[in-house]
């Protein structure tokens, strides 16, 4: 695997080593010794979840509060998405900034991200199957998330987002100016 960094600290673009031939493919989808070698990051992971969404399905921006924050490992197993996160460290130098990847089952790329962020994903294709670990359980009093359209973030999400397919609770999120003081 190659381990890309983003200029948002401790998140990093995942490439796994595709070994192809005429029965199709094969990658090691996830290794903990090569993943702490090449990123530095001592995370284990303690849950595997799958999704499926339509074409057009915004989710997020989620995160939980710490101490029952979530570093998560994502990556897309059927269809494409835009997938967006945005560093909450209040002590980071990217703190309030976003970055976006296009994560598919054709480019196979993963996309770490540490405790601390929000995540957010727009499926692209209909049937979009993502993937992801987690390395913290879900704790309910802890959820916690941001407006996907929250202007001081200006997330560009490729889309008229006047036609993203969004759950009630999404909907409602807060903007980041109202719940800066419970980072």
């Amino acid at each position: 695997m190659t381990v890309t960094p983003t200029f948002i600290a401790d998140v990093y673009i995942i490439d796994p080593i595709v070994f192809k031939d005429q029965r199709g493919f094969f990658y090691e989808f996830f290794n903990q010794e090569k993943f702490e070698q090449l990123t530095g990051q001592n995370i284990q992971f303690i849950q595997d979840n799958l999704a499926a969404s339509q074409r057009g399905v915004l989710r997020g921006l989620h995160f939980q509060k710490s101490p029952f924050g979530q570093a998560k490992l994502v990556s897309v197993i059927k269809g494409s998405v835009l997938d967006v996160v945005v560093d909450l460290r209040r002590n980071s130098k990217t703190f309030g900034r976003y970055f976006s990847i296009v994560l598919s089952a054709t480019n196979k790329k993963q996309l770490f991200m540490p405790r601390g962020i929000a995540h957010a994903y727009l499926s692209l294709e209909n049937d979009t199957l993502f993937f992801y670990k987690i390395d913290n359980t879900y704790h309910p009093e802890s959820e916690s998330g941001i407006r996907f359209d929250d202007p001081d973030l200006k997330i560009d999400w490729q889309t008229d987002i006047s036609q993203v397919i969004l759950s009630e609770k999404d909907r409602n999120l807060p903007y980041l100016n109202e719940i800066l003081d419970f980072l």
